[in-house]
């Protein structure tokens, strides 16, 4: 276990920035339950299909979740990163949501997939938990990429493993003398 604890790539995902984005989708599992029982209680109560008032209330409460989720990641998560001055905040929450999509999108899927195997609420947790590193992944090298050159950004570090075989240094004395 401390092997797979200390490993430069468990240690890279595992850093501040992943723990802030963590905890922004926390916020947005609040903010998305909040504004779904205000909706479906109060706001669409007039709706007398209780189908109809549970999807337009999903519908608003999922827009004010990705909303929250999108101020906090531009702005703390991935707030130290340089955005293009000429990308308007439009295009970019437009960017942030086809990246939302598409992690649902990976969600639905392997939910799918997993509930062959095990019970629908643990298959759907283990979708949720891949899909939050995909959604990460994919906001942290396209939604909020650095714009700096390609060089300065951080990536893992990740080391050869012990039993490489490595390419002897040639030695520049014995060089020198042949020479």
């Amino acid at each position: 276990m401390k092997r797979i604890t200390q490993h430069p790539l468990t240690l890279w995902v595992f850093r501040k920035r992943f723990m802030k984005f963590a905890t922004v989708g926390a916020s947005g599992v609040v903010v998305n339950l909040v504004v779904l029982y205000l909706c479906r209680e109060f706001l669409f109560a007039a709706i007398q299909s209780t189908a109809i008032r549970l999807n337009a209330s999903l519908a608003v409460a999922i827009f004010f979740a990705t909303m929250n989720n999108f101020y906090w990641n531009r702005f703390w998560t991935w707030g130290d990163r340089t955005h293009h001055r000429d990308k308007h905040l439009v295009l970019h929450f437009g960017q942030y949501a086809l990246a939302c999509w598409v992690g649902m999108l990976v969600q639905v899927v392997l939910t799918n997939l997993f509930v062959i195997y095990m019970h629908y609420l643990i298959a759907n947790a283990l979708a949720i938990v891949i899909a939050s590193f995909f959604n990460f992944a994919v906001n942290n090298f396209w939604t909020f990429r650095s714009h700096q050159p390609v060089e300065e950004i951080a990536l893992p570090i990740i080391p050869e493993p012990d039993d490489a075989i490595t390419e002897p240094e040639p030695d520049i004395e014995q060089e020198i003398r042949s020479k």
